[in-house]
């Protein structure tokens, strides 16, 4: 019975439907219908992403460009690793002070304003005729273009555009350098070689130009800008972008006064001091040049750096949505010590009696490359609250002395040893460090800590 009540309750909906003429259809044609728009953070995001890959293309050009620098000008391996050192230490010093510019003038203003830093330094280098030149274009413009969108870039744009996966984006943003490095290595290397240094040095610089006009037509602050809030955070309770005191530089010293009281702060920095040493510095500078030594084409050498680039994509992005899902310090303990034991394995894959094949460290050490940044950027977040930005741009400063030091060390090391042997070997003990510093880490916010909460 219940059944049958049941059809008869729809049958007149049901030879409405199948009429032929139904006046309904009107009544349909005419309604609004409803487009759901993405949520504008993920403009901002993506646009985030393209500036980034744009950056990191400079970036990739050192270490194929060392090899015909020497050649045309006879500079040693150490005058150019010193160029790549200073690129990279200002690359970090810049980092916080580049976060509270960007609280000060916004994003776009300073994204704009890095990457025309990064297309002149990158451009002007064509004309250079001695070492100072290269130091200067190379390692001091190209070092503080960059450094002004670094890494920083990105936990500024997950703080104030993300309630909900904000591991995630971190892991997506990051990957953009790798995608940098994998869209523009092999080019930089073919161009190097085919037609010389100069046409890879400018190509590098167009495509940095290229980005300005999406930064400037898409990028925007603030979620208030575009009448919205962080992307999921509650309507109406996403409080205001606080204003600017002082100047920014004072920020950033006062925001680096309070965090080096912390014990957190040391031990994230000195980790990722190490991280930067085994990664930028090491492997970034100086992996194709030690190739090279045991036999392998240069653009074969960029093409496996390039690989590792995909890898690093694929892994960040894990990383980004385990940050999200583990506690971030015990991800932080296996990506340390699982570069350790492949840094240790390298020199022995590049002797071609062993058998040991290369692109096993490729895949591992790929997926592991740049993994230790989401969760870095969620313990600054959660300890140190809304100064986690600046923070986390102190701490990115020390991933990239890291990176200086081993830059010019490793040069120094195949200079004067005839090889990179050693240089591998001390990174892989370094890295082993940095995971037991990381086991110490505790995730306590500055605020509970001073209550006793």
């Amino acid at each position: 019975m219940a059944r049958f009540l049941h059809i008869l309750a729809i049958r007149p909906l049901d030879r409405s439907a199948r009429a032929p003429q139904a006046c309904p259809v009107t009544h349909l044609e005419n309604a609004p219908v409803r487009v759901r728009r993405p949520h504008w953070a993920w403009f901002v995001a993506g646009v985030a992403f393209v500036a980034l890959v744009g950056a990191a293309a400079f970036r990739a050009a050192p270490s194929v460009l060392i090899e015909p620098l020497h050649r045309e000008f006879g500079w040693s391996t150490a005058t150019i690793s010193f160029a790549v050192s200073i690129n990279l230490l200002l690359y970090g010093v810049m980092s916080p002070f580049a976060a509270a510019l960007m609280d000060r003038l916004g994003m776009r203003r300073v994204v704009v304003g890095a990457l025309l830093l990064v297309a002149a330094g990158s451009g002007l280098t064509v004309f250079m005729t001695a070492s100072w030149q290269l130091l200067l274009f190379w390692g001091v413009f190209v070092g503080i273009g960059t450094g002004s969108m670094a890494l920083t870039f990105v936990a500024t744009v997950t703080s104030r555009w993300f309630v909900k996966h904000q591991g995630l984006v971190s892991g997506v943003l990051t990957a953009a350098g790798a995608a940098g490095q994998l869209v523009f290595l092999p080019v930089v290397a073919h161009l190097a070689d085919d037609h010389g240094w100069r046409p890879a040095s400018l190509a590098v610089s167009f495509a940095a130009l290229a980005v300005v006009p999406l930064v400037l037509v898409a990028l925007r602050d603030h979620p208030s800008d575009v009448g919205t809030t962080a992307y999921g955070a509650e309507p109406g309770v996403e409080p205001p972008p606080p204003p600017p005191v002082g100047s920014s530089a004072r920020r950033a010293v006062l925001v680096l006064r309070e965090a080096i009281r912390n014990r957190t702060f040391w031990l994230l920095a000195g980790g990722f001091a190490i991280c930067g040493a085994s990664t930028n510095g090491l492997i970034g500078t100086h992996f194709v040049t030690a190739a090279h030594d045991h036999g392998m084409p240069q653009t074969t050498a960029a093409g496996l750096l390039a690989l590792v680039g995909l890898f690093d994509v694929a892994g960040t992005i894990a990383s980004g949505y385990l940050t999200d899902k583990v506690d971030p310090r015990y991800l932080l303990v296996a990506y340390y010590s699982l570069r350790g034991a492949s840094l240790l394995v390298l020199p022995h894959l590049f002797a071609p009696t062993t058998g040991l094949p290369m692109w096993g460290f490729i895949v591992f050490y790929g997926l592991d490359w740049v993994a230790t940044v989401p969760p870095t950027v969620a313990l600054c977040r959660r300890v140190f609250g809304v100064d986690g930005p600046i923070v986390f741009g102190w701490v990115f400063a020390s991933h990239q002395v890291g990176a200086a030091v081993a830059a010019f060390g490793a040069g120094y090391v195949r200079d004067h040893q005839g090889s990179y042997d050693l240089a591998w070997y001390i990174a892989g003990g370094l890295c082993a460090i940095a995971a037991v510093m990381s086991l110490r880490i505790t995730s306590q916010p500055v605020g509970a800590a001073k209550t006793g909460g």
